[in-house]
């Protein structure tokens, strides 16, 4: 059993692998073993975590998860701990193994109550074991009635944790769907805990990737996992479904080396409406500036901002140049930050011409808007050139023609869509980024926060991404690294200091 941590790579399995591997571990394996020692992790975990705990109240469901949180309460309360249990089952129609473990909590002498004892502080624990996997938000329902009994159970795990109590969820917190990081119909969020003081998910057998995505990671808090003893490799499953990200292998440089060793990057947008006293070539500016302290070799700026440029937005190191001057062929071009409706023109020699492309902001509303450009970003990657879409849901939803909720609703899918149609790395932002490539193989980032959430940020990530890919770095592995650096330094800020953007791309290079 280990803590999940951003510092190396993890498979995420989806709920149907998860069960898959879950069968094919039982075969070979007496009945009620991975039940006993799912137990017994979760107990151990709830040890660890509440050393000092008064009281433990367990929520057990009626299914298999609930079974899980019996067990836990059986090796508690041999353990000394006071142990008091809401059980929604039934022997009678409980699953065999359930039906076990709720005999062994039998004798071991735990409490049982209807509801949470009275009094519970931050100096107990609960564990929340209702309902495990077995829900999907997809369909918007849940898997097993939402009783009366569920409903309280829920709601009181709810004010305790807000309460600070110390939650633990076992495998994944109830009503989260385990593949999409979405919260079924009937099931309330949980309540913000403060960067997930508290709060912590000990994920059984498999990590899933909703645990690190959407409204997953609030509701997870700190996650664990223990395999059962169990790995795919060995009993013959196939591939994870996706993969938690690590930190990319830090840049490597000669000493005989110079400038044109790490590549160009030309950023185009920044629309100027100097007439109106209107304009946003900061955006264009940020991503200028991102790519620099990303280590770039040089980086040029073609800004469509009808010659107003204000002179202290200028960096001695970037190099203005006009759009019909750049060498496309020999640059990576980041296009769309802030350029407005004055990049549609220039968007199809971008497209066509640019010898690797990141596309974003309007560059991907405008794409959204006229199938010839969609048709020349897919036609890129039969020329072998790379290309990476960095939106955030608005903008994939109009490329998809879906709603904003509808791409949230399944990010991971989403975003798989993104890269298939376009055939190229599709960056979709947010809680738990993902970064999808027309392979099928896809990543979740594990880093950043809501610090991120300012104006400028996208545009300083695109200009990362611009200059891992001027380097030479794979456009999927550049996309993934340029993320992982971009949240980690927002998760490195120095608390009580505002991030803002451009402060962000001077930090980005470390």
């Amino acid at each position: 059993m280990h803590s999940i941590r951003p510092t190396q790579a993890y498979p995420l399995f989806s709920t149907a692998s998860t069960r898959v591997l879950e069968q094919a571990a039982a075969r070979f394996l007496p009945s009620h073993t991975l039940m006993q020692r799912a137990g017994l992790a979760v107990a151990r975990l709830a040890m660890a975590l509440a050393p000092h705990s008064r009281t433990v109240w367990i929520a057990c469901g009626p299914g298999n998860n609930g079974g899980d949180g019996l067990e836990a309460a059986m090796h508690l309360r041999r353990h000394g701990r006071r142990v008091v249990v809401t059980w929604l089952g039934h022997p009678e129609s409980a699953p065999s193994d359930a039906r076990a473990s709720w005999e062994g909590a039998l004798s071991a002498g735990v409490e049982w109550a209807d509801s949470p004892p009275q009094g519970l502080t931050r100096d107990d624990l609960c564990i929340d074991a209702l309902l495990g996997i077995g829900v999907s938000s997809a369909r918007q329902t849940p898997a097993r009635p939402l009783d009366g009994r569920m409903q309280q159970c829920l709601q009181a795990l709810r004010a305790l944790q807000a309460e600070a109590t110390p939650l633990l969820a076992v495998d994944v917190p109830s009503g989260l769907d385990a593949d999409t990081g979405q919260f079924a119909a009937g099931f309330a969020p949980a309540a913000p805990t403060g960067a997930g003081a508290g709060h912590y998910t000990l994920s059984l057998l498999t990590l899933k990737p909703g645990l690190f995505t959407a409204s997953g990671r609030d509701a997870a808090g700190q996650v664990w996992l223990d395999n059962l003893g169990i790995d795919p490799a060995q009993i013959g499953h196939g591939p994870p479904d996706a993969w938690l990200s690590a930190p990319p292998e830090p840049p490597s440089r000669t000493h005989a080396s110079h400038k044109g060793s790490y590549g160009d990057v030309a950023v185009v947008g920044g629309e100027g409406l100097a007439a109106r006293g209107m304009g946003m070539t900061g955006a264009a500016l940020l991503a200028a500036s991102a790519a620099l302290h990303s280590g770039a070799g040089r980086v040029l700026v073609a800004l469509l901002d009808d010659g107003h440029l204000p002179l202290d937005a200028q960096q001695p190191e970037l190099m203005f140049r006009r759009f019909d001057a750049l060498m496309l062929e020999d640059l990576t071009v980041v296009c769309g930050c802030g350029g407005g409706q004055a990049v549609a023109p220039v968007l199809p020699a971008v497209i066509t011409r640019a010898a690797r492309l990141v596309l974003d902001a309007d560059a991907l509303n405008i794409i959204a808007t006229r199938k010839d450009l969609c048709a020349l970003v897919a036609a890129r990657s039969q020329r072998g050139l790379p290309t990476v879409l960095t939106p955030h849901p608005l903008e994939a939803a109009r490329l998809l023609g879906l709603t904003t909720a509808e791409v949230q609703g399944d990010r991971l899918d989403s975003a798989q869509q993104l890269a298939d149609a376009f055939q190229c790395v599709a960056v979709l932002k947010g809680s738990g980024s993902v970064i999808a490539s027309p392979d099928g193989t896809s990543a979740l980032n594990p880093t950043g926060n809501a610090r991120l959430a300012t104006a400028g940020t996208g545009d300083v990530l695109a200009g990362m991404v611009g200059a891992r890919l001027a380097a030479g770095v794979h456009a999927a592995h550049a996309a993934r690294g340029a993320v992982y650096l971009h949240g980690q330094a927002a998760d490195d800020w120095p608390q009580g200091l505002t991030l803002t953007a451009s402060a962000l791309a001077r930090r980005v290079g470390g």
